[in-house]
């Protein structure tokens, strides 16, 4: 791949220690790293033929687009070399889907609710960019030390993806956060979005389950299509959970 550098954001390669390995992907590892001995960041770092050079651009110029205080912010690159880095503000709570996991039976209804308020600001930034996220869910949105939720992975979840389903036309998506209209037209928009934020926040005040997690894609594709719907988790009230189900919205309206 060849890839030239990013100008005022290429970042000098040795201005860069890493500390510890934070987690890894079929792109390569996230690691907690120190820049100019001062910043701590979060470096990740991209294997040669993981990606293609449009992919890495598409990701790269979205990123430099965007700021947003609950958006994970980009500082810079390292492009000249292998492994690539991408340099981003660190998140020292990890992602939300993990704190949720090992932390949430701590966080109080409003606590959980301002977790869902601060990617609502983030979400409400990209759609006037008219920008879709496409993989809004808790595993891509990271928890500060004030345990404020920035989102992020705005672009590289596009490219690959676990628990996939692959339509006719071969777009990727996941399905226990899509929409109908995903599943029928392979199209994304910001009702996409939406709908996927509804998911979010149910995982939000479930403290992290997964949705669905009775069915596979194949039984789930059957059962959302003819108007299934997550439940009230526990912790929602019935205006909160108005707001989840608001986002669910389609002509058939049964839940489960």
């Amino acid at each position: 791949m060849d890839i030239l550098p990013f100008g005022e954001w290429e970042i000098n390669r040795e201005e860069i220690i890493l500390l510890q390995e934070l987690g890894s992907g079929q792109f390569g590892t996230v690691q907690l790293g120190r820049w100019k001995q001062k910043y701590d960041v979060a470096v990740k770092m991209i294997k040669e033929g993981t990606m293609s050079t449009e992919d890495f651009l598409e990701e790269a110029e979205t990123m430099m687009k965007l700021k947003h205080p609950k958006l994970v912010q980009l500082h810079g690159m390292c492009t000249i070399e292998y492994p690539i880095y991408i340099v981003t503000e660190y998140m020292s709570n990890g992602s939300l889907l993990s704190y949720l996991n090992s932390h949430g039976k701590q966080l109080n209804q409003q606590q959980l609710l301002e977790m869902s308020c601060d990617v609502t600001e983030a979400m409400v930034y990209l759609e006037d960019l008219q920008f879709i996220h496409r993989d809004l869910a808790a595993r891509n949105c990271l928890v500060d030390k004030t345990l404020i939720v920035k989102v992020c992975d705005f672009g590289m979840a596009r490219y690959v993806l676990d628990d996939q389903y692959t339509s006719s036309t071969g777009a990727k998506f996941l399905v226990k956060w899509s929409s109908p209209e995903i599943f029928s037209y392979s199209k994304f928009n910001s009702k996409s979005d939406v709908w996927a934020f509804g998911v979010l926040m149910w995982e939000v005040f479930t403290l992290g389950k997964m949705p669905h997690e009775r069915f596979d894609n194949t039984e789930l594709l059957k059962k959302i299509m003819s108007g299934y719907r997550l439940y009230r988790p526990r912790l929602s009230s019935d205006e909160i959970f108005h707001i989840m189900s608001s986002c669910w919205k389609e002509a058939s309206t049964t839940s489960g």
